[in-house]
């Protein structure tokens, strides 16, 4: 089985900073592109920013200049570094990996966590 278990949210004021974090574990032997979704209240969940597994970044328009993503493929993690929040960041932050396992005879899957809580007061 393979799990990843996200960390790192809370409530913060307009302007600070937050650091997300996501590990993967389990029967895990590569893991590709790893990411960040957010979903706010009403909302449909929207790609936040990806990373592949050489370190290659892309940003949605609305967090560039503000958030960065990195990765330590050593530890399978990924983390998003979020400064300059605003309150339209309020969300619930998912971050999604695409891993081969032996669990899925090592044919590349999408897992999910299970979303952490962020809220940013105006």
């Amino acid at each position: 089985q393979v799990h990843l278990v996200e960390s790192g949210g809370g409530l913060v004021q307009a302007g600070g900073s937050l650091r997300l974090s996501c590990a993967a574990s389990g029967s895990i032997f590569s893991i590709n592109t790893m990411g960040w979704y957010r979903q706010a209240p009403g909302k449909q969940r929207e790609l936040v920013a990806v990373i592949t597994s050489g370190g290659s970044a892309n940003y949605t328009d609305s967090v560039k200049g503000r958030f960065s993503i990195s990765r330590d493929n050593a530890k399978n993690t990924v983390y998003l570094q979020m400064n300059s929040l605003e309150p339209e960041d309020t969300a619930v932050y998912y971050c999604k990996a695409k891993i081969r396992s032996a669990a899925t005879g090592f044919s590349a899957r999408d897992y999910w966590g299970q979303g952490t809580q962020v809220t940013v007061s105006s």
